[in-house]
């Protein structure tokens, strides 16, 4: 984990293997494995039978790779098992972009904010066309958009040194979209579905809490005693 102000945030996001020892340990099927298969965007959200968490394009995929097809509450309770929580929006943004490290390794700096969390400019995320070569593993063969994700920390390391907080996955975050409504949960960071547009510190996306998305997945946080 690394230390930012008052938390510490997960390096990358929680992998397959990760989550793997949490279904393990807990007994949990998700909801994308109770209704057979999660969601993906074409034309319209489309269910995909056998993506899940461990498929998440339908075929086995490895341990290093982000867990997707999680729900917000599969995620908040997956943090919970490993002594964790989601982090809040403004924890998640404040990580992201905003430079903690006293010694932190050019380009960066200290106390400086930034655009992306890759720095001034969004080239080096995994993100839909406009990041530059990325790792991403190819799965265009069942995709109408994109190539899919990347294993997690294999793209470029961002500010304060984590990894894919720029694009590869959007992030569940334990604040609502809307305080007065609650009916949907911020995602950030964009994903490889989306473009730089998405990976800036400006923007946002609420999803419902219950949907279980092929580039929705989480990392945690945890307090500083």
């Amino acid at each position: 984990m690394r230390p930012i102000q008052g938390f510490d945030i997960d390096l990358t996001e929680v992998t397959i293997g990760s989550f793997r020892q949490f279904v393990d340990a807990t007994g949990t099927v998700t909801l994308a494995e109770r209704q057979n298969g999660g969601l993906v965007y074409a034309a319209g959200w489309q269910r995909q039978p056998g993506w899940t968490w461990a498929t998440p394009f339908g075929v086995p995929a490895g341990d290093d790779e982000p867990a997707v097809h999680v729900t917000f509450d599969e995620a908040a309770a997956f943090c919970r098992w490993a002594g964790k929580r989601l982090p809040r929006a403004s924890e998640w943004r404040l990580a992201a972009y905003t430079e903690m490290r006293p010694a932190a390794p050019p380009p960066f700096r200290q106390g400086r904010s930034y655009p992306y969390p890759t720095g001034d400019t969004p080239m080096g995320a995994n993100c839909y066309q406009d990041c530059g070569a990325t790792a991403a593993i190819d799965h265009r063969a069942v995709l109408r958009r994109g190539i899919g994700h990347a294993p997690a920390g294999r793209s470029k390391a961002g500010v304060n040194g984590l990894y894919d907080m720029a694009a590869n996955v959007w992030e569940w975050v334990d604040t609502w979209a809307d305080a007065d409504r609650r009916d949907r949960r911020l995602t950030l960071g964009g994903s490889w579905w989306y473009g730089a547009a998405q990976m800036h510190r400006d923007h946002s996306a609420g999803k419902p809490p219950d949907m279980a998305v092929v580039y929705i997945g989480f990392r945690c946080a945890q307090d500083w005693p």
